[in-house]
C-alpha cells in the first residue's frame, strides 16, 4: 500500500500540494466573503447561494468550447494563468461601490479561465505519480480542500467580527500570487497532452465522454447527489446566521476526515464497493433540519454528512481506468465544470425553494427537499454505475501512457 512519505518524496507533487493550500485559501476567503457582502446587501437566500455556487453555471456553458484546452496547454501555464485570473478577480472585488450585479460579473469572469483549465492539476496528478498511488495522492490533495476550509472559514470568521468583508478580498489577492508563483518556479515543462483547435476538439470529445455508457454514469453519479447536497451547504448562512462559519468549518472537517480514511486505509475494492452507501450517508443528516435542533448537533450532523463526500475518489480511479491518456485532462476537466455546475444548480434548486417557503424554518425544510432528492437518484443510477466497475481492454491504466 502506498504511504504519505512516498508520495511527498515526489517533487513536483510536493509543489501541487502548496500551490492547492494558496489557491484553496483564496477560494475559501474569497466564497465567504462574497456571500456575506450578497447577504447583507440584499437579503435574498437565493443570490446569496449564487454567490456562493453559482459561478460555475457560467463554467458549464463555456466549457463546451474551452474545455480541451486542459490538454492543449502546457501544464504549468494553464496554472499560472488560473492563479492570475482569481487574483485579479478578488481584487476587483475590492473597488467601492460595487453593486450586487457587478459583483455577479466578476464572479463569472473567473469561471470563464476555469472552464479553459479545470483538468489540468488532477490530469497532471495522474502522471507524475505511480498508478497505484494516484488514489492517495488525489486524496492528499482533497486533504488540503478539507484543511484550508477549517482554517480559511475560521479566520475568515474572526477577520469578519472584527472587520469589513474587504479584508478578506485582500487576502484572496495575495494567495493567488503565491499560489501562482509557486507553480511557475516549481512545476516543470510539461508537454501538452494533444494539439488540434481548442473549440473543435473541447466539442468532439465532450460528445465521445458523454455518450459513453460507461462514463456517463460516472458523470452523473459524482455531479447529480454531490450537487443537490451542496445546495443544502448553500443555505448555511440563511440558516445559522453569524454561525455558519462553524457549518462550513464542520464540513471541511468531516470531508478532510474521509480523505484520509478513504484515500490512506481503505482497499481499492473496499473504497468501490462504498461508492453508493456513501452517497446515501452523504443526504441521510438533512433529513432532520427542518426541526429545531441545537446548533451542536447541527454541527455533528454537518460533519457526518460530509465524511462521504470523498465517495468521488473511486469514481475519479474509474474515470483513469476508463479514459484515454490523451483526453484525461478534459475528462478530468469535465468531471468538474459539471461536478461544481451540478453545485450550481443544487444552490439554485435549495435557495429557491426556501425563498418560496418562507417561513423561520425555510432553510432546514428546503435542505430536507434537496436531501430526499439526492437519494431518489443516487438509487436511480446505481444500476448503471456497474458498467465502471472493471477496466476496459486499452483504456486508462491498461494503456501504459503511449501519450
Amino acid at each position: 500500500m502506498t504511504t504519505y512519505r512516498e508520495i511527498f518524496g515526489i517533487r513536483e507533487f510536493r509543489v501541487l500540494f502548496v500551490s492547492r493550500l494558496f489557491a484553496m485559501v483564496g477560494v475559501v476567503v474569497s466564497s465567504l466573503a462574497l456571500g456575506t457582502v450578497m447577504y447583507d446587501e440584499t437579503g435574498s437566500p437565493l443570490l446569496t447561494a449564487l454567490s456562493l455556487f453559482g459561478g460555475p453555471l457560467v463554467q458549464l456553458v463555456t466549457a463546451r468550447y474551452l474545455l480541451a484546452a486542459s490538454d492543449l496547454l502546457r501544464p504549468r501555464t494553464a496554472m499560472t494563468l488560473t492563479a492570475g485570473v482569481t487574483t485579479t478577480t478578488a481584487a476587483l472585488q475590492l473597488l467601492p461601490g460595487l453593486t450586487w450585479e457587478m459583483r455577479f460579473v466578476i464572479l463569472a469572469a473567473g469561471y470563464v479561465t476555469l472552464a479553459a483549465t479545470s483538468g489540468t492539476v488532477v490530469s497532471l496528478l495522474s502522471d507524475i505519480v505511480p498508478q497505484e498511488a494516484f488514489v492517495l495522492a488525489r486524496a492528499t490533495m482533497n486533504i488540503t480542500v478539507g484543511g484550508m476550509q477549517v482554517i480559511g472559514y475560521g479566520v475568515g470568521a474572526l477577520v469578519l467580527a472584527a472587520l469589513s468583508p474587504s479584508w478578506l478580498f485582500g487576502i484572496a489577492a495575495v494567495t493567488g500570487v503565491v499560489a501562482g508563483a509557486v507553480v511557475r518556479l516549481g512545476i516543470g515543462e510539461h508537454p501538452p497532452r494533444a494539439t488540434g483547435k481548442v473549440v473543435e476538439r473541447s466539442r468532439r470529445v465532450n460528445r465521445e465522454l458523454l455518450r459513453s455508457p460507461i462514463v456517463l454514469p460516472l458523470f452523473l453519479m459524482m455531479w447529480v447527489p454531490n450537487g443537490l447536497i451542496v445546495g443544502c451547504e448553500a443555505l448555511f448562512i440563511p440558516y445559522a446566521g453569524e454561525d455558519a462559519g462553524y457549518l462550513f468549518a464542520a464540513g471541511a472537517v468531516g470531508m478532510l476526515s474521509g480523505d484520509v480514511v478513504i484515500g490512506r486505509f481503505l482497499s481499492e475494492e473496499l473504497r468501490d464497493r462504498l461508492i453508493v452507501p456513501l452517497r446515501v450517508v452523504l443526504a441521510l443528516p438533512f433529513l432532520v433540519f427542518p426541526l429545531s435542533l441545537p446548533m451542536p448537533v447541527v454541527v455533528v450532523l454537518v460533519t457526518v454528512s460530509a465524511l462521504a463526500y470523498p465517495a468521488s475518489l473511486p469514481m475519479q480511479e474509474r474515470l483513469v481506468w476508463h479514459t484515454r491518456q490523451d483526453v484525461r485532462g478534459q475528462a478530468f476537466g469535465l468531471s468538474s465544470t459539471g461536478l461544481m455546475a451540478g453545485q450550481g444548480v443544487g444552490a439554485v434548486l435549495a435557495g429557491g425553494t426556501a425563498q418560496l417557503l418562507e417561513g423561520p424554518r425555510a432553510a432546514g425544510w428546503a435542505m430536507a427537499v434537496m436531501a430526499v432528492l439526492s437519494l431518489l437518484i443516487t438509487a436511480a443510477l446505481a444500476p448503471a454505475l456497474r458498467r465502471s466497475a472493471k477496466p476496459m481492454p486499452g483504456f486508462g491504466r491498461a494503456d501504459p501512457r503511449k501519450g
